[in-house]
């Protein structure tokens, strides 16, 4: 039986959800205090804000083939996607500038804060991004769909290469 948080028949849900379990208990359960690096999840990729968040957007719109009837639409996906990146780039500045004093409490406190920033931000971008495909044709979704699938699997190799 699958946990509650792998229900979702989407493909992408499903990546996000076993990549924060797999990054959260691969940065909370070192094998020993002496190998654990200090702090553990510090140089977690997962866990880094896109610097590049407008060449990101960019790439998006192109590879969407957004019309000029989509790009109100498309404003408001690539406004929630800046938004996501400062608050995500806010958080991990905050982590890294307390990394070499943070005790353990604190490192899962702020991953926790870090995981929740990042549902948060997915929760804000599905209904704007939703309204967009929505709106897109049969050919928009269908790239939509490969961009999104290909960037779950990009994310799950990442994940299970660190974690062997």
């Amino acid at each position: 039986m699958q946990p509650l948080f792998f229900k979702s028949s989407h493909p992408a849900a499903r990546a996000i959800a076993a990549i924060a379990l797999m990054a959260a208990i691969g940065a909370a359960v070192p094998a020993s205090a002496a190998d654990a690096p200090a702090p553990a999840v510090a140089a977690a990729p997962m866990t880094q804000p896109d610097k590049n968040v407008e060449s990101r957007i960019k790439d998006m719109h192109t590879r969407l083939g957004i019309t000029p009837a989509q790009e109100s639409d498309w404003n408001n996906v690539a406004q929630a996607m800046r938004e996501n990146a400062d608050t995500m780039s806010t958080l991990t500045q905050a982590r890294t500038g307390q990394a070499k004093t943070m005790t353990a409490m604190d490192d899962l406190k702020s991953y926790a804060q870090i995981a929740q920033a990042h549902a948060d931000g997915i929760q804000k971008f599905t209904p704007v991004f939703g309204v967009l495909y929505a709106s897109m044709s049969d050919q928009q979704k269908q790239n939509a769909d490969s961009i999104f699938r290909a960037h779950g699997r990009k994310s799950m190799k990442h994940m299970t290469a660190k974690a062997g």
